[in-house]
């Protein structure tokens, strides 16, 4: 099934708006538009069960209207709802090292990365702290896909994060934006697995969390 097929597909629920979830939603927010079709923000292929996701931005906001499309034996749309706008990153801190010193930790590339003194990129002020960050899933996806991916780029260098973990203040940083649609914003869940897997790199998790948007009618 091609990328065109699904995307169309999924558009055509917004068109039609044959789930009732898609009309409350539509009637609350916007979705963004180009050409005269909402945008499309990321085709997500990793679902089980032969299922894709659709993400569409909204606008003003940083959650996601998110259609759920099979595509085995014939495309449907199987679910819409919405989904948080999730950053899930890891980062090195320190007072006393340079930024250089503390990309020498690792054979992994950073995203992005400061010195402490460096002017911040909003506001008159300054960092107090030097910092290294990786991220390398940013498209919109769900939070245990985002930290599996995570997880996958970090082991490429085990021992260069364990040392940022013991030299620098190293762990995983979540942020999630939900849509405020119920104040039921749901939660996350982390495996037997995923569990082994941060402690095998001695990682601690931070979680910071928002509700966004416009209740639903």
């Amino acid at each position: 099934m091609t990328n065109f097929e699904i995307s169309n597909c999924a558009i055509k629920e917004i068109e039609k708006m044959n789930w009732g979830i898609t009309q409350q939603f539509l009637k609350i927010h916007e979705l963004i538009y180009e050409d005269n079709k909402p945008k499309i923000a990321h085709i997500d292929k990793d679902a089980p069960e032969e299922t894709v996701i659709v993400y569409f931005p909204v606008k003003d906001e940083k959650f996601y209207l998110a259609i759920y499309v099979k595509t085995i034996p014939d495309i449907a749309v199987t679910w819409v709802g919405t989904e948080a706008a999730h950053s899930v990153y890891f980062k090195a801190t320190s007072d006393n090292l340079a930024l250089n010193q503390l990309t020498s930790l690792t054979r992994l590339k950073p995203t992005r990365g400061w010195n402490k003194g460096d002017s911040k990129r909003h506001g008159k002020s300054s960092y107090t702290f030097s910092c290294i960050q990786f991220m390398p899933n940013p498209e919109p996806d769900e939070f245990e896909d985002k930290l599996n991916k995570l997880l996958d780029f970090l082991e490429q260098d085990e021992d260069g994060i364990r040392r940022l973990v013991s030299t620098a203040y190293g762990q995983i940083q979540v942020s999630s934006i939900f849509h405020n649609g119920n104040t039921m914003l749901g939660g996350f869940h982390l495996d037997k697995h995923l569990l082994k897997r941060l402690n095998a790199l001695e990682l601690e998790i931070d979680f910071d969390l928002y509700a966004k948007g416009q209740l639903f009618e």
